[in-house]
């Protein structure tokens, strides 16, 4: 077959596939964008660090335990924040990027998320093999020209303007940087200081992103960390720790302010949407009953001090009542938790997710 046929036989079945996911999503119901691409840490890592020399994995049983797939690299008992976030769009589970290999596979999303990962690229070193935020943009424009090399760039663009992009970054910043003794940024920077360095880099990653293609982003502040049970393990009352949670205030502060910045013209034809997951956690643990929960000062699968000065290791039974929990295991939360976060991302109203939610950009 000449090379011009073969293009022209490769740019008609790109372009077919890229015309049945853009209407077909879970059980063949349309699907409210073409893709989801997702950008983080352990928070939503789907087995990107499987392969890595890495201690930050979570591929193998009880993680997963609740999962159809069993474990998958998840550091969770089940789904993870994007992973509802998908089935309420209507799209299915998106791959990890190490997993991603066809067109047909990323046509409807990709998981850049690596455990360990931060904006700084040294955050996180103490897991040693880890992909930072930088490298995983770098992953997302290799991805990019994948697409574009096989339903041409005009409909590749489109594609990518339609399709959210999920970004969750900053907590190994803190817990793996800024808190660790080993790491020298506490001595040379104030929390505010740090804030500013941490939201100037994110900008310019976020522009990145922007000149690949993305128009939707639903970036996450960091969550309340002064309660994981890490965090209370380091206390001989167990109590939780203000000075963490005031550690990230000012990040959070300048990344929605940064956002607001960008959506009013700083990147032109961009849409930016804040998931303050800070908010939603501390409702949680105020009033943990509300949402189903009874046990909020330990891991469900850990060990020492609230389940929390090892985490959880192979093989290790967790707690039965998974669901009452509101921790999986000394960092991360379980899926009950995630389940909620999403939700409230998706259906929620503008003091938890705005300007819009992400319901209603997926319809901009």
């Amino acid at each position: 077959m000449a090379g011009g046929e073969l293009r022209l036989r490769l740019l008609l079945v790109g372009a077919a596939v890229l015309a049945l996911t853009a209407v077909a999503g879970v059980g063949g119901e349309r699907a409210a964008v073409p893709a989801l691409f997702v950008f983080g840490d352990s928070l939503i890592d789907n087995g990107n660090n499987n392969n890595l020399a890495s201690l930050a994995k979570a591929n193998y049983f009880p993680y997963g335990i609740d999962f159809a797939d069993g474990p998958t690299g998840r550091f969770c008992n089940g789904y993870t924040i994007v992973d509802e976030l998908a089935e309420l769009l209507g799209l299915p589970l998106v791959p990890s990027y190490s997993q991603a290999s066809t067109v047909q596979e990323v046509l409807q999303g990709v998981n850049y998320a690596s455990a360990a990962a931060g904006i700084l690229d040294d955050s996180g070193g103490n897991f040693v093999g880890r992909i930072p935020f930088n490298e995983q943009i770098s992953n997302f424009e290799s991805t990019v020209s994948q697409i574009a090399g096989a339903i041409g760039a005009a409909a590749a663009s489109s594609h990518l303007a339609r399709s959210i992009v999920f970004v969750g970054m900053g907590s190994n910043d803190y817990l793996n940087n800024y808190l660790m003794p080993n790491y020298d940024t506490r001595r040379r920077y104030t929390p505010q200081q740090f804030a500013d360095l941490l939201v100037r880099q994110y900008a310019g990653q976020l522009a990145r992103l922007y000149r690949a293609g993305a128009r939707k982003f639903v970036v996450a502040g960091v969550g309340a960390m002064g309660c994981i049970p890490s965090v209370l393990a380091q206390s001989v009352t167990g109590q939780c720790s203000p000075e963490v949670d005031d550690l990230v205030l000012p990040f959070n502060a300048n990344l929605r302010a940064m956002l607001d910045g960008l959506g009013a013209g700083g990147l032109p034809g961009a849409r930016f949407t804040y998931l303050d997951n800070f908010r939603v956690f501390r409702a949680i643990l105020g009033n943990p009953a509300a949402f189903g929960f009874a046990v909020v000062d330990r891991g469900c699968c850990g060990i020492g001090r609230n389940g929390g000065q090892i985490t959880c290791l192979p093989f290790m039974p967790p707690c039965a009542d998974r669901d009452r929990y509101v921790f999986w295991d000394a960092y991360h939360p379980t899926a009950a938790v995630n389940v909620i976060i999403a939700r409230q991302a998706f259906h929620g109203a503008a003091d938890v997710v705005a300007p819009v939610n992400v319901r209603q950009l997926a319809t901009l």
